[in-house]
């Protein structure tokens, strides 16, 4: 069995895979991003593979393998498999109409779409000799650190929208620019991402985030005139506003990798809770989450005063679920690291504010109405009052009282309490108000 492997690491699974294509007769080679990253000595997470077996060739040599596409794609023992193809004309500035397939790795390879994603590594067949194929020299432009559409890049992102947003991420990914003439191009096709869906677009955004320093990304897209067209909301922010939120954005990410909630928060901490809301739900960002990010995005912008007394610390950490008091404070750090240069006791009013937070915590503070120690239950049965929303105005009363004071918090004192609230609240509605004598339980 042929022993030659390619000048960068691959799995032997993955190797495994390309001699069942060459034993029988086929071409096969490695493809697209893993080629791309292997040769810049950076980690390889998923492999593509391409060949001029036909499909239905494909699912007999690999038993258990599925067709995923029309567009030839099989996947195998964890792979994708796609038969060399020429593409045809693009109505809908995403898909190809049609697709034909072809025997030859370089015109494969000339419908795709930069550069440094057009390298293969492999050979024709059991007699071929495997090497690298990189007809669009992709390998100088590796070296050039540089993004380069294959060929004519009007076309190319006149063919494909998603190609707009994929250039932008891979150039912030990976560091490099993008070549004078392909930058022009997405200038020209900016308005063609309306073409992308809002999944997609969201898809592209979050992968963004998950780079090292995805300011990038979105200077990228303010150049190109793409952040108009996907983000508007950030696009309409003063230019010292979008500043701010991008190199918080760093600072977040920086703080924590990988985590999206609060790279989000951060990226949209210039706008308003219900625009970042309204955004995120536009982009297929859950409900639950988009919630969440949002809560900081109103939160985090409230200014620490030292002389806040303890009570108010604990209705600032009120203001947020108990599990978004992390986030909260590493956003709020991110952001004041930003402009420590112009408040040089910005990072240091965040540090006291965290600190005093996690004493709070630590005195295991009431903070929410499962923290009372009381319940609706407790009311009704005591008060003699129904469901409804005089239980709900009591029990906020007596958690605003607890939040003051939390030594309040015991069921005879905060029983007692709700007696007196509901008088008032009685009184208020022009109602004489009954003896109320709490009960033991």
């Amino acid at each position: 069995m042929d022993t030659e492997r390619p000048p960068f690491p691959v799995d032997d699974e993955v190797l495994g895979v390309l001699r069942v294509l060459w034993t029988e007769g086929y071409g096969g080679y490695l493809v697209g991003g893993g080629v791309r990253d292997a040769l810049s000595g950076l980690p390889v997470h998923d492999w593509d593979i391409a060949t001029d077996a036909r499909p239905d060739r494909i699912l007999g040599l690999f038993p258990g393998s599925s067709y995923q596409n029309r567009f030839g794609t099989v996947l195998a023992r964890g792979l994708e498999i796609t038969t060399f193809r020429r593409d045809h004309r693009y109505a809908d500035h995403r898909r190809p109409d049609k697709v034909t397939f072809s025997q030859d790795i370089f015109e494969d390879l000339a419908r795709r779409d930069f550069t440094i994603n057009a390298i293969a590594w492999g050979r024709r067949g059991p007699d071929a000799r495997a090497r690298i194929a990189d007809p669009a020299d992709g390998r100088g432009d590796l070296e050039a650190r540089l993004v380069r559409a294959v060929g004519d890049p009007a076309r190319r992102f006149d063919e494909d929208a998603l190609r707009l947003l994929r250039a932008v991420r891979i150039a912030a990914r990976l560091g490099f620019a993008i070549e004078p003439m392909t930058r022009s191009a997405m200038r020209a096709h900016a308005a063609d991402v309306e073409w992308v869906s809002e999944e997609r677009v969201g898809t592209e955004i979050r992968r963004m985030l998950a780079t090292s320093e995805p300011s990038r990304a979105f200077t990228l897209m303010a150049d190109t005139g793409i952040l108009a067209t996907t983000l508007p909301e950030l696009e309409a922010l003063a230019a010292v506003e979008l500043d701010r939120s991008l190199a918080a954005l760093d600072g977040a990410v920086a703080l924590s990798p990988g985590q999206e909630r609060l790279a989000l928060a951060a990226l949209l901490g210039a706008l308003d809770p219900v625009s970042a809301h309204g955004l995120l739900l536009r982009l297929r960002v859950n409900t639950r989450e988009a919630d969440a990010v949002a809560a900081l995005v109103a939160t985090a912008p409230e200014q620490y005063d030292p002389a806040w007394p303890d009570a108010d610390v604990r209705r600032y950490m009120g203001r947020v679920p108990a599990a978004l008091l992390p986030d909260l404070l590493r956003l709020r750090a991110a952001r004041a690291a930003v402009v420590t240069g112009v408040h040089p006791q910005a990072s240091a009013l965040e540090a006291e504010l965290a600190q005093r937070i996690e004493q709070q915590r630590d005195a295991s503070a009431p903070l929410t109405l499962a923290q009372l120690a009381v319940d609706g239950r407790d009311l009704r049965e005591t008060l003699g009052l129904p469901e409804g929303p005089t239980i709900g105005a009591i029990l906020e009363q007596l958690l605003a009282d607890v939040i003051e004071e939390p030594s309040l918090n015991t069921r005879m004192t905060l029983l007692t309490r709700a007696g007196l609230i509901l008088d008032q609240l009685m009184q208020q509605d022009g109602r004489s108000p009954g003896p109320v004598t709490p009960g033991i339980g």
